[in-house]
């Protein structure tokens, strides 16, 4: 009887780490990456922090810990990460916990199975460490709606869902990893409850997915214990502080600053016909009349270009085309980007990616509001202060009521207006993008990981040490 009371704390931590994973699939599947530090007294210099991708907001007590994790595994070429000197990982260091396999959700990916080939199966995301599958080389006669303008190297077909995945494979190449999880800042757990679950049919009813979200928020997040959570999201709730939204993957992984650099140019030279772009699709019912409106007005200009991602076989299929979709995007000067079942669209990420300025119609899908840590640039302000503008921000009620048209907004600003804009969201492209996580980076470059790491492990520390967070 006493070893199996023993057992309690283990087995409650088990059943609401399956129960909490069932519900947050559903309701936070956009959120990659949670960061639970667990300190009663900041003060105390003994708080444990815990990196939970995905997850459900659990206080992992020490004793629970594997008492000899393995060592972090070979990367690509088979070398282990160098051995950093301990003063240049001071107050850096990562203990990545061995999570037990029953909650390894692809440890039954096989290497060269079917599996990996079935773009419905959860495999295919451990393709090539999460980016997924090379693009093949663009065919060059334009079948692929590929312009020309898309390398045949460092773009890969990247489920929008994968950042898990590749976030894992990143932290392998961590410098500054320890086997000894008291002398870690942090403690990493790569566990993807979002991916194992998106098997399970979600509710589709948006007033009952943020209802069922609102609850979830207040049996985990609200609670005394988690007040010192910092939470990494897709997208992030603008009015709840310690939410930290990141962005999408993209299509593009380069692997030097000098790959960064060539696309940033092509980007640059693109040539963009249209003045703007819609990528996306109506929605039943018109649940949504903003992007009614928007196709609408897109239909009517000869001076926009529609990316038709309707259900439809065809429409579908294009929209899963990175050739064709990131090749339009490229072609226009502006990219709309409406609110969908949430403020934040992938599409916006890739609009970044090629160069076009984006268009929002809520302030709260705005970069500013959303990737605080990413936007904007430290250099992207003028010598008073003010910052570059590289959005337009149109007001959804006055394009409904007939008070704005989008062509006119947009066509006001001049060439001069524009080639500024984009030469801003060309900079940004850095700070928006994620590196491939198989191998070493070449070059003085920080990506986006590299940008929400730095603010996690800072954001850390101050709490430890008890300071001001801003």
């Amino acid at each position: 009887m006493e070893a199996m009371e023993a057992q309690y704390p283990k087995l409650l931590l088990y059943g609401l780490l399956i129960l909490g994973s069932w519900l947050i699939s559903c309701l936070l599947h956009f959120q990659f990456l949670r960061i639970y530090l667990m300190s009663a007294n900041p003060n105390s210099g003994a708080a444990l922090h815990v990196v939970l991708p995905l997850s459900v907001p659990i206080a992992l007590n020490a004793s629970f810990l594997p008492t000899a994790p393995s060592p972090v595994g070979p990367d690509q070429d088979g070398a282990l990460p160098p051995a950093p000197s301990s003063a240049s990982c001071e107050g850096s260091y990562v203990h990545m916990l061995d999570v037990p396999s029953r909650f390894d959700v692809l440890g039954g990916c096989a290497e060269g199975s079917p599996a990996f080939q079935d773009e419905g199966s959860m495999c295919s995301l451990m393709v090539n460490a999460g980016m997924g599958p090379e693009l093949p080389p663009a065919t060059g006669n334009g079948s692929d709606g590929d312009t020309g303008v898309i390398p045949n190297t460092g773009w890969y077909n990247t489920n929008q869902y994968a950042l898990e995945v590749i976030v894992h494979n990143r932290m392998r190449l961590y410098e500054c990893l320890t086997d000894d999880p008291a002398a870690a800042t942090a403690v990493y757990v790569p566990y993807y409850p979002g991916l194992e679950l998106q098997q399970h049919l979600c509710d589709r009813n948006f007033t009952v997915r943020n209802e069922r979200r609102r609850e979830v928020r207040q049996d985990f997040l609200d609670h005394p214990e988690s007040a010192n959570m910092t939470v990494l999201t897709y997208e992030s709730n603008a009015w709840e502080p310690l939410d930290f939204a990141v962005p999408y993957p993209s299509y593009f992984h380069p692997t030097s600053a000098g790959e960064v650099a060539a696309w940033q140019e092509r980007a640059r030279a693109a040539e963009r016909p249209w003045l703007f772009t819609f990528a996306g699709a109506r929605r039943a019912n018109g649940t949504l009349v903003i992007r009614d409106r928007i196709i609408d007005s897109c239909a009517s200009s000869s001076r926009c270009r529609h990316v038709d991602c309707s259900q439809g076989l065809e429409s579908s299929k294009t929209c899963k085309l990175p050739r064709r979709v990131v090749s339009a995007l490229a072609a226009s000067r502006f990219c709309l980007q409406p609110n969908g079942d949430s403020y934040m669209r992938r599409s916006s990420v890739d609009s970044v990616m090629a160069g076009c300025i984006p268009v929002f119609f809520h302030e709260a899908s705005t970069f500013k509001k959303q990737y605080r840590w990413h936007h904007p640039d430290p250099d992207s302000s003028e010598s008073d202060g003010e910052e570059r503008r590289y959005w337009v921000l149109i007001d959804p009620d006055e394009l409904l009521e007939g008070k704005v048209d989008i062509e006119e907004v947009l066509a006001r600003h001049t060439d001069e207006e524009v080639a500024a804009m984009r030469e801003e969201v060309i900079k940004m492209i850095p700070r928006f993008l994620y590196e491939d996580p198989r191998v070493r980076f070449e070059g003085d470059m920080r990506d986006a990981f590299d940008v929400s790491f730095d603010e996690v492990m800072g954001r850390m520390r101050r709490i430890k040490t008890g300071q001001d967070l801003g």
